[in-house]
């Protein structure tokens, strides 16, 4: 049998069905993939960005989604979304179909995700699908080293872990946390709004 460098370039692509429980397979899934690449540092970050675009393909599209995790090497992952929907979110959209929101996003408690996601990936975009295909991926990259805020990831992985347990008040409580740090510490993201 032969063995594969961790260097070279590596994907994995997983079908998800429009379930609640789907940004839970994704992040279990993720996880054991960047642990099985040695990318151990990346995954509390990776895990809190891929939720936050699975629960928002489940919660406002009306189809499945496909998450895709590629590697490269010198640590580079990308982790794209893909759902049935032509619209890409405000905090995503440049020069594509749009979908308006009318979320204050300084005083939310939901409507942040996309907003989380661009403040703590190295990079992040979308693309829409020509007319013979539908839907639109939303993309992130993360790099190993500094890229992101490490306490939105601590307070990211202690929210999954309450909400993994089934301690529904321990989670609320992780999610209030965590957007009063993100209010706190990243304030201009929501000039983004």
């Amino acid at each position: 049998m032969a063995t594969v460098s961790p260097s070279q370039p590596w994907s994995y692509t997983l079908e998800l069905p429009r379930d609640l429980r789907s940004p839970a397979i994704a992040r279990t899934t993720l996880r054991a993939v960047l642990r099985s690449h040695g990318m151990k540092e990346l995954i509390d970050n990776a895990q809190l960005l891929t939720s936050e675009l699975v629960t928002n393909a489940c919660l406002h599209t009306s189809g499945p989604c496909t998450l895709r995790v590629r590697g490269r090497e010198g640590g580079w992952l990308r982790v794209t979304v893909w759902d049935t929907s032509p619209f890409v979110p405000a905090p995503f959209a440049t020069g594509t179909l749009r979908r308006r929101t009318r979320c204050d996003a300084r005083g939310a408690e939901s409507g942040r995700g996309l907003t989380l996601v661009r403040q703590c990936a190295s990079k992040w975009g979308s693309h829409t699908y020509d007319k013979r295909r539908f839907g639109k991926a939303l993309w992130f990259e993360l790099l190993p080293a500094g890229a992101w805020c490490a306490r939105c990831g601590e307070l990211g992985a202690a929210q999954r872990a309450a909400v993994d347990r089934g301690d529904r008040a321990q989670a609320v409580a992780a999610t209030v946390a965590v957007r009063g740090h993100y209010r706190e510490a990243h304030p201009q993201a929501d000039d983004a709004w």
